[in-house]
């Protein structure tokens, strides 16, 4: 699907549907978004699912604000949509 990402705001851009709240921890039914590929990667490479849950990043706007975050949001803004960056785990996602 090509649309905008709700996220960045690029488009048009393929996107993915991100579960708000994550549905192993109860969001199967609740808001989602739809994010490029760039944005839904680098979110579940910067947080657990239990860290969106702790630092309360169940909204874009709290996505867009978090300190790890939005340096990558303010940089994938100004790449071209078609750009599809190689994402790494956090040592902190990989040991949980």
């Amino acid at each position: 699907m090509s649309s905008r990402c709700e996220l960045c705001c690029r488009e048009p851009v393929e996107t993915t549907v991100h579960h708000l709240t994550p549905k192993e921890l109860g969001g199967t039914f609740m808001p989602t978004a739809d994010l490029c590929i760039p944005c839904h990667k680098q979110i579940h490479s910067l947080f657990t699912n239990q860290d969106i849950i702790r630092l309360h990043l169940t909204e874009l706007q709290a996505l867009r604000e978090n300190e790890r975050m939005a340096p990558f949001v303010r940089w994938i803004r100004k790449q071209p949509p078609s750009t599809i960056p190689r994402t790494r785990k956090s040592n902190h996602v990989r040991r949980s």
